[in-house]
């Protein structure tokens, strides 16, 4: 039965009000986010926000003979993100695979190569290499699963990112070692500037 607005308890309407806030932006959230991004996001203090995260983790478990969910708020690293729960992996990643065609993008493709060559590497460092929002291709990759999320930078909580077992597999070699080397296939600067009319 549901409580009679006018009636209801106004704390625990706020607090409810607090978790379906916080519920949405973890949704869209690429990267974990920490308590203090979290409560100013929504505008009320820490310890609220804590509860309210609490309260979340709690409902998604199915705590108090409610439903578990098929995916968790897990807190990794300096946040809390959501995230897909692993005894149902290999549905999520049967599902993507058929979702997605087999061949992946050049931007795709770039950004894989300067994973595999930089691992562990942070996605605002992925972009400072490449100049450009790599968000969506890195959830591309995620998504492939031939990247994963290694670890917390320590200078900047961010998370890094490294390849995985199934990328070895598709191009064939046994660890990264097998690389190719990239300088070769790198200017050497000898041009100058003589070379830009």
């Amino acid at each position: 039965m549901t409580a009679d607005p006018v009636t209801a308890d106004p704390v625990t309407t706020v607090a409810v009000a607090v978790e379906r806030r916080l519920e949405a932006l973890l949704m869209v959230a690429d990267e974990p986010q920490s308590l203090v991004d979290l409560a100013t996001a929504v505008g009320e203090p820490v310890p609220v926000v804590r509860r309210a995260v609490e309260a979340l983790v709690a409902d998604f478990d199915g705590v108090d003979g409610g439903v578990r969910r098929g995916f968790e708020l897990r807190e990794v690293g300096v946040g809390w993100r959501f995230y897909v729960r692993e005894e149902h992996d290999p549905v999520v990643r049967d599902f993507v695979m058929t979702q997605n065609p087999s061949r992946l993008s050049q931007a795709a493709l770039e950004t894989l190569a300067v994973i595999a060559y930089k691992q562990p590497i942070t996605r605002s460092s992925i972009a400072q290499i490449r100049a450009v929002n790599v968000d969506s291709v890195v959830r591309t990759l995620l998504g492939r699963g031939l990247v994963t999320e290694s670890s917390t930078d320590p200078e900047t909580g961010a998370t890094t990112y490294e390849t995985t077992e199934l990328l070895l597999t598709h191009l064939g070699i046994s660890s990264l070692d097998e690389l190719p080397l990239i300088s070769p296939l790198l200017s050497d600067g000898s041009g100058g500037f003589d070379d830009a009319h």
